[in-house]
């Protein structure tokens, strides 16, 4: 007995006019996606028009102004490109099965420096048959382009289509260098007023995150000026400013602790700001699938677990 489509299966259009469409519908010019394509005009315009050979009906209308979608073009390419984006993330998972030795992630430069960098050479020991390529950006990832594997990202958590997982909070704190804090007094907000402002201007968009005024605003202190002292526009340069003494910083508590356990940092006022964004790791279902990436998530969720638990273990022996 014949199983069912297998003699009968809808014969599909050729790839490359689907492509050509999606493109030339995508850019609404033929030259642009000829470009993209890194064919001629000539060749997308055939393909086109070959496509609509197939379907029996035209799919771009021509007008003086350029070009528009006819309403049968509109109603197809957004299940057209979808389905593009899942041919891409299946070649990716053929890829990553050839190449299981490698695991490529992105994440924020100062959490890499500052947090995931230290930790690395403890997963490297229990996986060394993985490979960590690890990029450096606080650019939007495009997974469907199959080139990463996942990505850790500082913010709101809401990732729509992807697999997000929580893996540490934050929150904010004055830091200084131990020999700043010999020299100049500080016991209370109010004595910064005779110390340099160290302020982060990382690109994070957290209006939860305070900056030296809202943060000495919310205190109650008049007598400094928040806003002067030099910016640094990645967290991990504010934190090693304040370590080199060049003044107070206004730190991410997250991205300042192995500062603060290693002595070269100090935080004289212990009083912490909670923000609203916080670490998470993302990736597409299908590659949560991939041994490597398994193996690496388990490990951030247990080096995150046991982060938490020293500061924690701080906390209480402070009387906090």
């Amino acid at each position: 007995m014949e199983r069912s489509g297998d003699g009968n299966r809808r014969r599909l259009p050729p790839l490359n006019a689907l492509r050509a469409f999606e493109s030339a519908a995508r850019h609404l010019n033929f030259s642009r996606a000829a470009e993209e394509l890194v064919v001629t005009p000539g060749a997308v315009s055939q393909q086109i028009q070959n496509l609509e050979d197939y379907v029996g009906a035209a799919l771009f209308k021509r007008t003086p102004r350029g070009l528009l979608l006819t309403d049968a073009a509109q109603t197809a390419l957004p299940p057209l490109r979808d389905a593009f984006d899942r041919l891409a993330e299946a070649a990716s998972l053929l890829t990553a099965a050839v190449d299981g030795r490698r695991l490529t992630l992105t994440a924020p430069p100062s959490f890499a420096a500052q947090w995931l960098v230290p930790r690395l050479g403890k997963f490297e020991a229990l996986h060394p048959q993985v490979d960590v390529w690890l990029q450096a950006g606080m650019e939007v990832v495009d997974f469907a382009a199959g080139e990463i594997d996942l990505a850790i990202r500082y913010g709101a958590g809401r990732y729509l289509g992807l697999e997000v997982e929580k893996l540490l909070g934050e929150t904010v704190i004055p830091v200084a260098a131990p020999s700043l804090i010999a020299e100049h007094r500080l016991e209370s907000s109010a004595d910064l007023a005779h110390l340099v402002l160290l302020h982060d201007g990382s690109p994070d968009a957290d209006e939860s995150c305070p900056d030296w005024s809202m943060w000495l605003t919310a205190r109650g202190i008049r007598n400094v000026d928040g806003a002067r002292g030099p910016r640094f526009n990645q967290s991990s340069l504010v934190i090693e400013a304040a370590a080199a003494g060049r003044g107070v910083a206004l730190a991410k508590s997250t991205l300042a602790q192995a500062d603060l356990d290693s002595g070269r940092l100090v935080a004289p006022l212990h009083d912490e700001t909670a923000v609203d964004f916080a670490y998470y790791v993302v990736h597409p279902k299908a590659k949560g699938r991939l041994p490597q990436v398994k193996a690496f998530v388990a490990w951030l969720r247990a080096e995150a677990a046991e982060h938490e638990a020293a500061l924690q273990a701080i906390d209480v022996g402070a009387g906090i």
